[in-house]
């Protein structure tokens, strides 16, 4: 007798339907990578039916699709209208100590002096002429 199997992807919308799970979820795709994030973000909305996210959340149905691909790019409004409709919320965490993550800009870069002391004053670019 043949093993029944289930879709894995089914199983995965299922599992979503639960706030917890869902916010897990998005908590480890959030960690990959910003693709990831999105991606996990759409099966999240599709647990809870894509034309109801995008009428709650007042988008149409094309541009949460859109906005919720690899290549998306969704504004912060879109984004939070989104988590809110699927009964989540971002916050914000401090990053392990003694990380960095990111680059600081030019100008947001302070100067140090020979005792190691910053000064106030931002970098100035250079003129090239």
């Amino acid at each position: 007798m043949p093993k029944r199997t289930s879709n894995y992807h089914s199983g995965l919308i299922d599992r979503l339907r639960n706030p917890q799970a869902a916010a897990s979820y998005l908590r480890a795709a959030m960690e990959d990578s910003r693709e990831m994030f999105l991606v996990a973000l759409r099966n999240v909305a599709e647990a809870r039916q894509m034309s109801k996210v995008a009428e709650t959340a007042k988008v149409s149905r094309e541009s949460l699709y859109r906005m919720l691909s690899k290549r998306g790019n969704p504004t912060y409004n879109s984004l939070d209208s989104v988590l809110r409709t699927v009964g989540l919320k971002l916050s914000v965490e401090p990053v392990a100590s003694g990380r960095r993550v990111g680059r600081v800009s030019r100008n947001d870069r302070l100067l140090r002096s020979a005792d190691g002391s910053k000064s106030r004053r931002p970098l100035r670019r250079r003129r090239i002429r």
